[in-house]
């Protein structure tokens, strides 16, 4: 494996350098010294004091999330540099003055917390003055960290809170004093500690630190192997492997620049040298690592915010959301594998792949941690519970063997790495609580259902397009978690008055707002592919989407097939599950143009027919007269010539 360890080597040098020029993600500085000790020991402190409250949950929920957010934000000011010009080697005086500002805002509410609520919540004059400089100080971490755009909404929405009474129409409500907004979004549960930075407290820093200890362990290069070793060798085997291996990277990382970056330093460099365009070597890890997101057991923090908006346990949304994320899967492995035939690509050379086997001896044990917190999670465990002893089962199991055991100071770097990763959702999830504390305060959240109802005509199909361009037009700009806040506030309300089930119209709004991260013009896993592969970001995340179009249907077809996220009789969940596969499988055919051959257009449109019907129509009648057509389709493709690669 020295030539794929060569690329890898390469291929991180080229993100790294990527990363320097501001082309892929926010620059954060690479500090050395005292700064970098007290920002381990913030890092270290903070993480065991959440791990202690997920095993043995012994503080309040405000305390939780106002020590997560003191210690995440102080952290965020020393990471992330004020300007382009700022240095990327030590944090300037006013960084060191803002952090110790805004951890003290954290403390502060940590502190006097019973203070507040032995006076009913309400606000006096030293909680407005925190709480004006924790709104100031939060709203510059969101530009460095997230960026403008994500600014910009936060301060419409306190526009919007201060003018009521000069509102047009249905938005006009009765304004509210500095008071009144700080008592909401300082120092109660509804605003910046509102559940936004609960879940990120809770369970997202807690599952990026699972991950990040899985990986120091040599658990990312275990996954990696087996799915190089699995299918590296067969037609369009590094493409197949970047789908398997994002499969399983992104069961436990849950964001897709990160599993990008993870397996498509490995993936995209191979590709392009097994022949792929260097735009497409790129759509095809974006896609796969967005796929991730969807993937169970960590969906990221959007999945853990909606098991706590919708009131259900989060293994049901996890087990709920296997079966599409599967039937994703499955269409990105058929649809590179046809991609590969197309253009006429072989396998890698056997000799340079790594052993199944072998990575099993090597690293095997590194799965059990996986199935403990799967396991758990079904069980009815919390998810920061479970992945608490997931966590502690990383610890002992990666003590059995010499070269998965973790030295001390490999821990504390795991930890302080997981913790720096975290820090974007962090303060996303904390400008969301913001937007959504004004939402709940002015009372928009109703009206704004009403008004959609009413543009739509009450007529479903309409709504359910109105949610999809919505989540993609907010998920353009703003990380997952403050789309789907935003989302799942406004627009969630008005598809469920309509009939459709709560957890249906939450996943619907969570599925598209994942897809923002490969829509144009702003794709961010996109973007950060292309800056692997040397490509145009546009033209990746043009591909992306092509390459990814049954991701824009399958969240329609649950809506009016929700046996797809397991709801219903066995016979519905049974039936939707098998007339949704052969759709999605007749897509890939007529999207690819092939089968066992070339397909001319007319037969291009023949399996193109079926999906509609079963995107259209799900009678029952209908649906076998789909699957009947996809079969005799499939068997007149097949009487003519194969091309010679499909045996591979």
């Amino acid at each position: 494996m020295s030539q794929q360890d060569q690329t890898q080597s390469d291929a991180a040098k080229e993100e790294e350098q990527e990363e320097k020029d501001g082309k892929t993600v926010k620059e954060k500085r690479v500090i050395t010294g005292i700064p970098l000790f007290i920002i381990t020991v913030m890092a270290v402190a903070g993480v065991f004091y959440q791990l202690y409250n997920a095993g043995f949950g012994a503080q309040a929920e405000i305390q939780i999330r106002s020590i997560h957010w003191a210690y995440m934000s102080f952290i965020a000011f020393l990471i992330y540099p004020a300007t382009k010009k700022s240095s990327l080697l030590r944090p300037s005086v006013f960084d060191w003055v803002f952090a110790v500002a805004i951890f003290a805002t954290g403390i502060y509410v940590f502190l006097t917390w019973q203070e507040v609520a032995a006076r009913l919540g309400f606000a006096i004059p030293r909680d407005v003055y925190f709480g004006i400089v924790a709104v100031i100080l939060l709203l510059e971490l969101v530009r460095r960290a997230v960026g403008w755009i994500l600014v910009i909404v936060v301060l419409c929405f306190l526009g919007f809170a201060f003018l009521g009474p000069w509102m047009p129409g249905a938005f006009i409500h009765r304004g509210v004093t500095l008071d009144g907004l700080m008592r909401v979004l300082y120092i109660s549960t509804d605003g910046i500690y509102g559940i936004p930075i609960g879940i990120s407290a809770s369970f997202v820093i807690l599952f990026i630190i699972f991950g990040s200890l899985l990986q120091e362990t040599g658990g990312g290069k275990l996954f990696t192997d087996i799915a190089f070793g699995l299918v590296g060798k067969t037609t369009g085997g590094p493409a197949k492997s970047a789908v398997l291996g994002s499969l399983f990277i992104g069961m436990i990382s849950g964001t897709a620049i990160a599993n990008v970056v993870t397996t498509g330093i490995i993936t995209i460099p191979l590709m392009k040298k097994n022949g792929y365009k260097a735009h497409t070597a790129g759509a095809i890890e974006s896609v796969s690592s967005t796929a991730g997101m969807i993937m169970p057991p960590v969906m990221g923090a959007s999945a853990f915010m909606m098991a706590e908006i919708i009131g259900i346990p989060y293994r049901t949304i996890a087990i709920s959301a296997l079966t599409i994320a599967l039937l994703f899967f499955i269409f990105l492995f058929v649809n590179v594998h046809f991609e590969a035939l197309k253009n006429g690509l072989k396998g890698l050379d056997p000799s340079i792949l790594p052993s199944v086997k072998q990575a099993l001896k090597e690293r095997g044990l590194l799965i059990i941690p996986l199935l403990i917190l799967i396991g758990l999670i079904i069980s009815g465990r919390s998810p920061g519970n479970s992945v608490f002893w997931g966590i502690v089962s990383i610890l002992v199991i990666s003590t059995l063997r010499k070269n998965t055991r973790l030295t001390p100071m490999r821990f504390i770097t795991a930890i302080r790495n997981g913790v720096i990763n975290a820090l974007p959702v962090a303060v996303a999830c904390a400008a969301a609580g913001i937007i959504t504390g004004i939402i709940g305060l002015t009372g928009l959240g109703l009206r704004f259902s009403s008004i959609l109802i009413s543009l739509s005509g009450g007529v479903l199909f309409i709504m359910l397009i109105m949610g999809m361009i919505s989540a993609i037009i907010l998920g353009l700009g703003l990380p997952m978690s403050a789309t789907y806040a935003i989302l799942a506030v406004l627009t969630a309300p008005a598809i469920v008055a309509l009939g459709v089930p709560p957890l249906v119209a939450h996943y619907f709004l969570f599925f598209y707002g994942a897809l923002s991260t490969i829509t144009p013009p702003v794709a961010l896993s996109a973007i950060a592919a292309a800056g692997i592969a040397k490509a145009d970001p546009m033209k990746t995340s043009i591909e992306a989407v092509r390459m990814g179009m049954v991701g824009f249907i399958l969240p329609f077809m649950a809506v009016y097939r929700p046996g797809l996220l397991l709801l219903g009789t066995t016979f519905e969940i049974a039936t939707s599950i098998f007339f949704v596969a052969v759709a999605v499988i007749s897509l890939t055919f007529a999207a690819q143009g092939m089968v066992y051959r070339k397909l001319n257009i007319i037969e291009r449109l023949v399996f193109f027919v079926p999906t509609v019907v079963v995107f259209a129509s799900p009678a029952f009648i209908f649906d076998l007269a789909a699957v009947a057509v996809v079969i005799i389709a499939f068997i007149f493709a097949r009487r003519g010539r194969p091309l010679e690669a499909v045996s591979g």
